[in-house]
């Protein structure tokens, strides 16, 4: 893949490849409108994957957070055509890197000294590249090490990448800009987060440390000393990515056994430390060599509030979907519905997420669950279609749901993409 000598910084420079994605979309639309009138007809998925090339290609280039927002839509595959979820993957950990002169020049900004003065070997070029940051590899004293470099500017255009990024995320998911306004600090908050490697460094260290009796989980050691608020030096995890791996046909039993030790990992996250490694894509998980899972990223972590963890599991809880009362109460507590709404809103507001929580709920309804289940992901599929379609939701006045939704929903979300993924079949272990 193709090296990037320079990235995007100032202000100006970004809102320019915006703009220029923007009048290539338009082209694109153009010629699809132009092909209905002439021809009678136009090729949707063309026009799909036209858009979702142009615009993965201006986001390449920008890197940072309007990456990662790619990245994070491309998890929720329900909300997005297939052509841009398939398109949009790529920034989970293969994004175009960039070019050693600027890895050279973050070293020398960091800690006055080169990769070579550092490492006895570094690897000039990326073993891998994602939105915010690339990884190279290193060695130093013996030690095999993966060393995690930002690229330049992402902390700074956060906040106006966002602004930028809003109006091209609100026409691809088919929803109102002002739809997304209500989450949107919580998603910066997030992504500023991300974009300090010191508060990464930390948060590594403390939930590996917490796995660190488990027989299933594998977290690389990280060196402080080698490590700032933009490069993060870790030990190398031989193994490959989840998908790699399922490609040389492991047997079902090895399959269960690492979906189990994903599904308690997460779990016991949730419940016990109410702290969530909030980014499962498959980037962040390696298979290693004896089949164990290792996970390598913690640069996204959702700290649970305590009433929204109380609400939330209770919404997930199958007897409370028979207490009618209790629901609805639920359903006030976590914003689905206001005590502003009127009866026959709150009426069909209160059957659009009943019908949720059955869904999204029913891994927690038995003792096992089985991933595999094609009709299971079909069903949530089909719903997330005709959620994003409802005209009562499209014309709601306030957004429905918790801020504090976003990450768990798209952690459980990510986690059942992988748990399918893996076709595993889990125990469902509560604490």
């Amino acid at each position: 893949m193709k090296e990037q000598s320079s990235i995007p910084i100032s202000k100006i420079h970004r809102a320019s490849k915006f703009v220029q994605a923007g009048a290539k979309i338009g082209g694109n639309y153009l010629k699809y409108y132009k092909d209905k009138v002439l021809l009678g007809e136009g090729d949707r998925d063309q026009l799909d994957e036209d858009n979702a090339e142009d615009i993965y290609a201006s986001l390449s280039e920008l890197k940072g957070s309007a990456l990662k927002a790619a990245q994070m839509l491309s998890m929720d595959k329900n909300l997005l055509p297939t052509a841009y979820a398939n398109k949009f993957q790529m920034a989970q950990y293969s994004a175009p890197p960039l070019s050693y002169p600027l890895v050279i020049r973050t070293f020398n900004k960091h800690f006055g000294k080169s990769p070579s003065d550092l490492f006895d070997e570094f690897s000039p070029t990326a073993a891998n590249a994602a939105s915010i940051g690339q990884v190279h590899r290193a060695k130093l004293d013996g030690k095999d090490l993966a060393v995690k470099v930002q690229y330049p500017g992402v902390a700074n255009s956060v906040q106006n990448d966002l602004k930028m990024v809003k109006p091209l995320a609100a026409r691809i998911m088919n929803l109102r800009v002002r739809d997304l306004d209500h989450y949107m600090q919580e998603v910066e908050d997030k992504l500023l987060e991300e974009a300090d490697y010191q508060l990464e460094l930390e948060q590594s260290q403390e939930i590996s440390q917490a796995f660190a009796d488990h027989e299933m989980l594998v977290f690389p050691k990280y060196y402080p000393d080698l490590s700032s608020d933009r490069i993060i030096t870790m030990d190398w995890i031989e193994g490959a990515h989840i998908r790699e791996w399922l490609k040389t046909n492991p047997d079902q039993e090895t399959k269960n056994a690492i979906g189990q030790a994903m599904w308690d990992f997460y779990q016991f996250q949730m419940h016990v430390l109410k702290k969530v490694h909030a980014d499962p894509h498959p980037g962040n998980f390696i298979i290693t060599p004896d089949n164990k899972l290792a996970i390598i990223d913690f640069g996204c972590v959702k700290v649970i509030p305590d009433d929204f963890h109380r609400d939330y599991f209770q919404f997930l809880n199958p007897s409370v979907l028979t207490n009618k009362d209790e629901l609805l109460s639920l359903f006030y507590s976590l914003n689905f519905i206001y005590e502003t709404d009127p009866p026959d809103k709150t009426r069909a507001y209160y059957q659009i997420f009943y019908d949720m929580a059955q869904l999204l709920g029913k891994p927690f309804h038995g003792s096992t669950f089985d991933f595999s289940d094609e009709a299971y992901f079909e069903q949530i599929f089909s719903m997330g279609d005709k959620l994003s379609k409802d005209p009562l939701l499209r014309n709601a006045e306030k957004p429905r749901g918790s801020k504090h939704g976003i990450y768990i929903n798209r952690t459980y979300f990510g986690l059942y993409n992988i748990l399918h993924d893996l076709q595993a079949s889990v125990n469902i272990t509560t604490y």
